[in-house]
């Protein structure tokens, strides 16, 4: 993945959005399944960090109807290698698999990022 040039003072990275519904044939995720979901499978991978935040969405399903439900929208910055990657698809395939969703919307950009 190209990037943006960074500085001498940047390091280049990868900058990701993760858009989870809640929506699932039982219910819905409550907030402690996503806590535990968070803990469990998350932290774990990307112990240095990550922001999540409740959100409200609209998409489209394969049915062609329009699906609109409570969100999470899960944010990570991290290295730009192989490791990171296979960890952020196994969170994706495991929150599809533990809740029963179809599809869990994920936006990959590369970023210089300073502390």
């Amino acid at each position: 993945m190209s990037g943006p040039a960074c500085t001498a003072s940047e390091e280049r990275a990868v900058s990701e959005l993760m858009y989870f519904g809640t929506a699932k044939p039982d219910g819905v995720v409550s907030v402690s399944e996503w806590e535990a979901f968070l803990q469990a499978s998350v932290t774990p991978r990307f112990a240095q960090g990550f922001t999540a935040w409740p959100a409200s969405g609209q998409w489209r399903g394969a049915d062609g109807g329009v699906v609109r439900e409570t969100s999470y929208v899960l944010s990570l910055v991290h290295a730009a290698d192989e490791r990171s990657e296979a960890a952020a698809r196994a969170i994706v395939s495991e929150y599809k698999t533990r809740f029963q969703q179809e599809a869990v919307l994920r936006l990959r950009s590369p970023v210089c990022v300073s502390f």
